[in-house]
């Protein structure tokens, strides 16, 4: 998840877009709005899901997906493709990578200009600001968000005398020294590692919950300074220490299996995670369970979908946006997929908010993850806030491998990310 070359505050604006009317094509023709829309996503978000979803609505038109690789990859293939290659009709952008695209947001078509009858559609105000470029022009329009939830197995907690419903949990670690207390409770009745690892499920988590990060409000680099950021690697910390973590890191060989047969009883669940678990674990269905996360909510992820100005069907790549991005296309997807949605009229929706799924049992899915992202706090994410991230995280990760002793883990964690930014 990156952000580069241009930083972005998000904004509390409402966007609003007009869905209906369309441009016509080169040379006076008629643009055909079912034209084949070749489409870039990156994996994990479950596009395909999305397109079959469109292939229902509109059956005469045609989409071809490629799943280009991470959202470092796509947006590595988005730059190059933008530089002199072809381009594709549509394309969608990690948030964290959208500071590359808004600089020059001539390379993209201005989303406003496509619009007609006053159809609004506003989205969550943090995800609509990072899709405006500074110049005004909306190069994407927040496709989803990832709220934040914490998935944990109701069984191992009664085997460990704990209380096993979501809210219960949710008032047993309502912030993250009683997380961590939780943890050790757990460890020292079961003999078993508490959380799956610290660097994602623990400081991904408090990382986010601060009101600034790595950037002030004006773009000055503060990650060094920022006591916030100081705190949350400092809680991550103290987790390891605590002896409560199995020092499996999220998409490593043994994640997955852990997930299955209890090597950790938490594990960080953004919306867009869930259907990995189910994946992962077939066999624990109904066993695991959603709480909300200690402190306030949180977010990880989350989306825009732009065409390029060279796009050759614009027309109907936004058939495509306007169909599955509005407030029912976003809601639909996530009872369908689990991509939670970024349109406020979706996330406030009593479809959304009494949303469950029997493998996770009674949890409020829908109302977690509501709460989660309009808890949130908005913080301006700059140019560096990837290779920051990457380096704090990492540093995490020596520390459960032994490569860090945990006095030292804040001071090579610094060193690393001035490295890694070239400071």
């Amino acid at each position: 998840m990156k952000r580069s070359l241009t930083a972005i505050a998000a904004t509390a604006a409402v966007l609003a877009l007009a869905l209906t009317g369309c441009s016509s094509g080169g040379g006076g023709k008629p643009a055909d709005p079912n034209a084949e829309v070749s489409f870039w996503s990156f994996t994990g978000i479950n596009a395909k899901d999305s397109v079959n979803e469109y292939a229902k609505k509109v059956p005469d038109a045609k989409v071809k997906l490629t799943e280009v690789g991470s959202t470092t990859e796509t947006a590595t293939a988005l730059i190059a493709a933008l530089a002199g290659g072809k381009v594709p009709d549509l394309v969608m952008i990690q948030n964290d990578d959208l500071p590359k695209f808004v600089e020059n947001s001539s390379n993209f078509v201005d989303l406003r200009s496509l619009g007609g009858d006053n159809i609004a559609h506003d989205y969550l105000g943090w995800a609509a600001g990072a899709a405006t470029a500074p110049d005004g022009s909306v190069i994407g329009i927040p496709t989803d968000v990832g709220g934040l939830g914490f998935a944990y197995r109701a069984d191992l907690f009664e085997q460990a005398g704990l209380p096993t419903k979501p809210e219960e949990v949710a008032a047993m670690w309502k912030d993250w020294p009683s997380f961590i207390e939780m943890g050790r409770k757990y460890t020292a009745a079961t003999g078993k590692p508490f959380v799956d690892n610290i660097e994602t499920s623990v400081f991904f988590s408090t990382v986010n919950q601060v009101s600034e990060k790595y950037y002030s409000d004006e773009g000055k680099l503060v990650y060094d300074t920022n006591p916030q950021v100081k705190e949350a690697f400092d809680v991550a910390v103290k987790t390891h220490d605590a002896g409560i973590s199995a020092g499996i890191a999220a998409w490593s060989s043994g994640w997955a299996p852990g997930r299955a047969n209890g090597a950790f009883a938490v594990t960080i669940a953004p919306s867009w995670i869930l259907k990995g678990i189910k994946t992962d674990a077939p066999d624990t269905a109904g066993k695991w369970r959603i709480a909300s996360v200690p402190g306030v909510g949180g977010n990880w992820g989350g989306s825009v979908i732009a065409i390029p100005a060279r796009a050759e069907h614009p027309e109907a790549a936004w058939q495509y946006i306007k169909t599955m991005m509005s407030a029912e296309g976003q809601t639909d997807h996530f009872v369908q997929s689990g991509t939670f949605p970024a349109a406020t009229s979706a996330v406030t929706s009593q479809s959304v908010l009494d949303y469950t799924d029997p493998f996770f049992g009674d949890s409020k899915i829908g109302k977690v993850m509501a709460t989660s992202v309009q808890q949130f706090p908005s913080f301006y994410n700059g140019p560096d806030t990837t290779p920051i991230n990457g380096a704090l995280l990492n540093t995490l990760v020596q520390l459960e491998a032994g490569g860090v002793t945990s006095d030292k883990a804040w001071t090579t964690a610094l060193q690393t990310a001035k490295q890694a930014i070239g400071g």
